[in-house]
């Protein structure tokens, strides 16, 4: 899986010793709720409901800092009103900093909200990286919002941006969706447009959920994310952070719970790639042990190859494991998915179960897989950015974002996940301008 990816991506995910979800999946009546919630989240005209058009933020400040002015505000999460009990108290108030032009040399005042990526805390970095070039390029402003779970919306009891729940990362998104809506409405009611949203990795793919969310023409420049976070945890350098040892344990305390309550709350749009590969689980099940030992054979000489390299094995497995349930065979996968167990030189000692990595590809495409939500409303105006050697975001086996948006455009850097974002930031403000002038020209035109 690994080969043709960065080793920089390889290197430096091995650099980082914490781990995610080390306290589970979350309870599961949380996961139910949210399961449950997504399918409201995901339909533009449901999701618009859940958030007034005027909904109150708050200005805390503004002040001048060199050719830019920079607003701090803040209001209440659109998530606590609806979920309060499952949103920590910590993160229920959205805080945001507005950099714009202290004066605006354009017929239009456009501005673009950055969505946070994995272990962007506070809004140094994006000021600095993408919302003041901005302005000095192109006139754009810029509106940073934190996430939930980092900054000061972060736990006190949550190491840096180590999210300690499954369900924390589903909270995370259902949230941005929501402050994201409020964040348009407001610009609208200041007199900004056109708008925009764009992020990186991790923020790359919340903004894509957010922008789908809009009903109206909305610039969107997604970058080094794709269609899923499935394959983010399952495939990718992260699943090797991936506290599998408590997940496990947490499915297998509750089994019933898992299997009798949450699975029939989860659908993938890839099922319909998972029938030939439920035939591989099958075969693989069929010549077990004799299909680890080949497996172990290829990972060691994997190992030997490429010795700063991660497992391949992710690949194969998940591969094997991935079957189409439907309510007639669901007892059969279950029963192959009990024969397979996941090695790996990132995992402990003990084997992981594949039923528990089958279950957390499951619950991840079927809260985050773009082909559940809604198209945005100009797929010509989506410009996405991404790196051909990405090992953080793999793009095999599955439906890429041409596919899910026709209309939208895919541009690719030859660089891996961690050196695109040292290197390339050029390249996706340079995506932002086309992306806006695209917008003006087709919709401000005669404005």
């Amino acid at each position: 899986m690994y080969e043709g990816v960065s080793k920089l991506d390889l290197i430096y995910r091995r650099l980082l010793i914490t781990k995610f979800f080390t306290k589970g999946w979350g309870s599961p009546e949380s996961m139910r709720r949210l399961l449950e919630f997504r399918k409201t989240l995901s339909c533009r005209e449901s999701c618009m409901n859940l958030v007034e058009s005027d909904h109150p933020v708050h200005v805390d400040k503004s002040y001048e800092s060199g050719d830019c002015r920079i607003m701090e505000g803040h209001f209440l999460s659109p998530f606590a009103i609806h979920h309060p009990e499952i949103m920590p108290k910590v993160a229920k108030t959205a805080r945001f900093q507005l950099v714009v032009p202290l004066k605006w040399t354009t017929k239009h005042k456009p501005v673009c909200i950055h969505l946070a990526g994995t272990g962007d805390h506070g809004f140094w970095r994006r000021r600095m990286l993408m919302a003041r070039p901005l302005v000095k390029e192109a006139q754009i402003g810029s509106i940073i919002l934190e996430n939930p779970y980092y900054g000061c919306r972060k736990p006190k009891d949550q190491l840096r941006s180590s999210l300690q729940n499954v369900s924390d990362l589903f909270v995370m998104g259902g949230s941005l969706v929501l402050e994201s809506i409020v964040l348009l409405h407001w610009c609208k009611r200041m007199g900004y447009g056109p708008l925009g949203i764009t992020g990186i990795s991790l923020g790359g793919h919340m903004a894509s959920l957010a922008a789908s969310s809009w009903p109206e023409p909305l610039t969107f420049v997604p970058c080094l994310s794709w269609s899923t976070a499935s394959m983010v945890w399952t495939q990718g350098v992260l699943s090797g952070a991936v506290s599998w040892a408590e997940l496990e344990e947490q499915y297998r305390k509750d089994t019933a719970v898992y299997e009798q309550q949450l699975y029939p709350l989860i659908q993938s749009p890839e099922e319909h790639r998972w029938k030939d590969l439920f035939k591989m689980g099958q075969e693989f099940a069929k010549n077990y042990p004799e299909s680890v030992n080949q497996m172990e054979s290829v990972q060691k000489q994997e190992m030997d190859d490429q010795p700063e390299s991660e497992s391949s094995l992710y690949s194969s497995i998940i591969s094997s494991i991935s079957s189409k349930r439907t309510n007639s065979n669901l007892a059969d996968n279950k029963r192959t998915l009990q024969q397979l167990h996941l090695h790996s030189p990132n995992l402990p000692n003990k084997p992981i179960s594949a039923q528990v990595i089958h279950f957390m590809r499951g619950v991840m495409d079927e809260c985050t897989h773009l082909g559940h939500f809604s198209k945005p409303v100009d797929p010509s105006l989506i410009i996405a950015v991404t790196a051909k050697q990405d090992a953080y975001m793999p793009r095999d086996r599955v439906t890429g974002l041409t596919d899910i948006w026709p209309g939208c455009e895919v541009r690719y850097v030859d660089r891996g996940h961690v050196s695109a974002i040292l290197f390339n930031q050029n390249v996706f403000r340079k995506a932002i301008i086309d992306s806006f002038n695209r917008q003006i020209s087709k919709y401000f035109s005669n404005a």
